[in-house]
């Protein structure tokens, strides 16, 4: 989401509100940002410093501190979530630190924390926004109002209780649920294990079909994936074991906010979802 010419257009965009920063000294170095920081590549810059801005000093430090933000910054929780962990774990090498603003943090924190709360985290004081500096001075800002005229703004999932997965089931029933919902998605869920022992999962989805107009197939299997990584819980429970399963996802789009109220499994010849499914583009709902 968003070191010589890139830092002029991260700049330039609007980014960086310039003023007086102030002076890192000798007791900091620059640092190749290891591969182990996956939510720190593709930034823009490849070096960072340490010490960082959180106070770890050393890569081990930085290492395992940062892996557990990696989830978070994988649900896209807010647009800047990226910038705004990474200005502080991996600092961009300039001759000044440059923090992220209040106004960033402050704008990560209202649409990030729900997330972290679902997973049963609070905003650690670690990030209290109180400690960053107002826009006036030389920090990273926010633009989320920007981001909003100039990106499409889409729907949120909710962090809600796991739906009970139904896996029996008749195709008449099946189009009386989808009668009463918006969309329905076909997913096929892997997971594995990271080197550091975390459950890594594998979301591939196939929109069968979307009823809200405004929204685009790619753009629901976007919703979909972040749904099943904020509401983690209910990802683990969908994949007992490591080998793939393949479910159908039902549920509502209302007032910005999705909600998957029905969960069928998918199963291999399973001829009520597939008959459902066909069904569906010519059924006429009471």
């Amino acid at each position: 989401m968003f070191l010589t010419a890139k830092i002029l257009v991260f700049a330039l965009s609007g980014f960086l509100r310039v003023a007086t920063g102030f002076d890192i000294g000798l007791s900091t170095k620059c640092v190749v940002i290891p591969k182990e920081m996956d939510m720190c590549h593709k930034i823009g810059y490849s070096e960072m410093r340490l010490p960082n801005l959180m106070g770890h000093t050393s890569m081990a430090e930085v290492i395992l501190k940062s892996t557990s933000w990696q989830h978070l910054v994988h649900t896209d929780c807010h647009p800047h979530v990226r910038t705004f962990l990474c200005s502080l774990f991996a600092p961009v090498c300039l001759d000044t630190f440059i923090h992220p603003c209040r106004s960033m943090c402050v704008a990560v924190r209202e649409s990030c924390a729900p997330v972290l709360a679902c997973h049963g985290h609070p905003w650690p004081d670690s990030l209290d926004c109180d400690r960053f500096p107002a826009d006036e001075d030389m920090c990273l800002a926010s633009l989320t109002k920007e981001y909003k005229y100039l990106h499409k703004v889409l729907p949120k999932p909710a962090c809600q209780a796991c739906p009970a997965v139904e896996e029996f089931f008749t195709h008449k029933r099946v189009l009386e649920v989808f009668c009463d919902n918006n969309f329905a998605v076909k997913v096929k869920l892997s997971k594995k294990r990271t080197v550091f022992g975390d459950q890594e999962y594998n979301i591939e989805c196939q929109v069968e079909f979307i009823t809200q107009d405004s929204l685009l197939p790619y753009e629901t299997q976007s919703m979909i994936q972040q749904w099943l990584l904020i509401n983690e819980n209910c990802t683990q429970r969908m994949t007992p074991t490591h080998r793939p399963m393949v479910y159908l996802l039902v549920g509502n789009i209302e007032e910005g906010i999705i909600l998957v109220n029905q969960v069928y499994r998918w199963q291999r010849r399973d001829s009520q979802l597939t008959l459902a499914t066909q069904k569906w583009r010519y059924h006429k709902c009471l």
